[in-house]
């Protein structure tokens, strides 16, 4: 109960982040991608912070022999760079910077009633209904 208590708050935490950085908002976002156009720099402090929080906390990682609210930690294994990871990433990649929205801001951003966030997770769950099905027809 603890872990979903905490798992919560963590998810909470996050997207009360993404909203007040304004990552949920498309435009600045796009305005944030546009290096060569009307550049808003200002998200690059967001990224910057964001960096370090994560440094410190897989630093505070390795030095345990397990993580506080689970029995062991989830590594993925698998290290190889094939033509699925690289896709996708380039997928993500053109879809971010198409629209603004990347999955999680676009969560956060139904909390705050956008309609792009609507339509972004709806073809965003489109997606990945596809991808089940080609996977499981591929098997």
């Amino acid at each position: 109960m603890i872990a979903a208590v905490v798992s919560f708050l963590s998810g909470l935490l996050f997207g009360l982040g993404l909203a007040v950085s304004q990552m949920i908002n498309p435009a600045k976002v796009l305005a944030f991608l546009d290096i060569l156009g009307d550049w808003d720099p200002s998200l690059a402090l967001v990224m910057a912070g964001a960096v370090g929080v994560a440094a410190i906390g897989f630093t505070q990682a390795k030095k345990r022999a397990s993580p506080v609210l689970e029995i062991e930690f989830q590594i993925p294994e698998n290290r190889e760079l094939d033509m699925p990871l690289v896709l996708g990433a380039a997928l993500f990649g053109i879809g971010w910077g198409l629209v603004g929205l990347c999955p999680g801001p676009a969560i956060a951003g139904l909390a705050a009633g956008h309609t792009e966030s609507v339509i972004f997770v709806g073809a965003m769950l489109a997606g990945m209904l596809a991808n089940r099905v080609i996977q499981t027809i591929r098997r």
